[in-house]
């Protein structure tokens, strides 16, 4: 099991594009559980943040790693959403990959975790 937190800083000028981006994803939230069962994805959680006029987006998850990957998708859902991530996404800061100190899942709750 992988469990992951990784900040992403969001391009200036592109706070309107994020909001539309998450609302996005809110209003299809059916089909996009759908496409986490494809990846393995138990849990995909986005955080936002804004530090010092600087907006940041945190994706916090807990995968198997024996998924595909969300760029092999032939889901329409996915294919929109890597839409937003290149329009969005600040390709010049290197993504922040915090480290996972404890992991607190129920064995009940690991079992279903395949």
């Amino acid at each position: 099991m992988q469990v992951e937190l990784t900040r992403f800083r969001v391009k200036k000028g592109k706070t309107a594009r994020v909001d539309e981006w998450l609302k996005f994803l809110n209003d299809n939230m059916q089909e996009t559980l759908l496409t986490l069962e494809q990846e393995k994805m138990f849990v995909e959680t986005i955080f936002r943040e804004e530090i010092q006029g600087q907006e940041f987006l945190y994706w916090y998850s807990v995968q198997n790693p024996d998924g595909i990957n969300v760029e092999d998708s032939d889901s329409w859902i996915d294919k929109k959403h890597l839409e937003y991530w290149k329009e969005c996404i600040d390709p010049n800061y290197k993504p922040v990959d915090l480290i996972t100190e404890v992991v607190m899942i129920p064995e009940k709750v690991r079992e279903h975790m395949n």
